[in-house]
């Protein structure tokens, strides 16, 4: 028996390796391609891949024989969750609302996608939920994160998921150090300025997916990280258009 099988719930001690390699190779094909066709094709797929991606690998886990624990959405973890959730979103609060108030950091809040408060509050409460944190939780810390927990175990999780959660952000950083007034001045424009920013997502959300997995991993629920992704996205869209609105006043 391996270290993996060993630390692997009894749920998952059924299934041969080689089936733990299948589910994670389907996980892995299927963000991949989704990741491609929601950054490089048309706007609507933009809007709608990510979250069928998502109904689609639970769906598709489920069939595998995936238990509801192995995906993080069993309902006696819920309070525990629910819990660890509300704590790290009053911590991202906090921490935000010293970066928004210091001089320092406020410039990096100066993202122009969040120019208006009426704009950064439909996509904290609607856009970011539904079409970045809920199914990005629900495919890499339910279904990669079960698919991974069959095959290696916690290790696994933390630096195959945390990782590739960092890649999956390389499409989307593309622009973001022109859309950032402090990392514009920190890093300057062209084609080293967007490789530095791209770089420095990486690593940022490769860091937070360690954070997330450790969230998933030790309540057992999806709602303690997805409470703090939306904390990360959601406060600080809201927190940019605030710094805008102040900064024009």
């Amino acid at each position: 028996m391996t270290a993996a099988t060993a630390s692997a719930p009894p749920e998952t001690a059924r299934f041969s390796r080689t089936t733990a390699y299948v589910d994670v190779a389907v996980v892995v094909a299927v963000l991949v391609g989704t990741n491609l066709v929601a950054h490089f094709t048309t706007t609507w797929a933009s809007v709608a891949t990510v979250p069928i991606a998502a109904a689609v690998l639970l769906v598709l886990m489920r069939r595998r024989g995936m238990a509801w624990s192995e995906l993080g959405l069993s309902p006696r973890h819920l309070k525990k969750g629910t819990l660890y959730a509300l704590a790290a979103v009053a911590a991202v609060t906090a921490v935000i609302a010293i970066g928004a108030a210091l001089p320092f950091t406020r410039q990096f809040f100066l993202a122009d996608r969040y120019a208006t408060i009426s704009g950064a509050l439909v996509a904290s409460m609607i856009v970011i939920p539904l079409q970045t944190v809920i199914p990005e939780e629900l495919a890499f810390r339910g279904a990669l994160h079960g698919s991974l927990q069959r095959l290696y175990g916690a290790r696994g999780i933390f630096v195959a998921g945390s990782l590739l959660f960092g890649m999956w952000h390389i499409a989307s950083s593309m622009g973001l150090t022109a859309g950032n007034a402090g990392l514009l001045s920190l890093f300057g424009g062209g084609v080293w300025g967007q490789v530095a920013g791209i770089g420095l997502a990486v690593i940022a959300t490769s860091i937070a997916g360690v954070v997330f997995t450790w969230l998933r991993h030790h309540t057992g629920s999806l709602i303690a990280p997805i409470g703090l992704h939306w904390a990360f996205n959601g406060l600080g869209a809201l927190a940019a258009a605030t710094v805008w609105h102040l900064s024009l006043a």
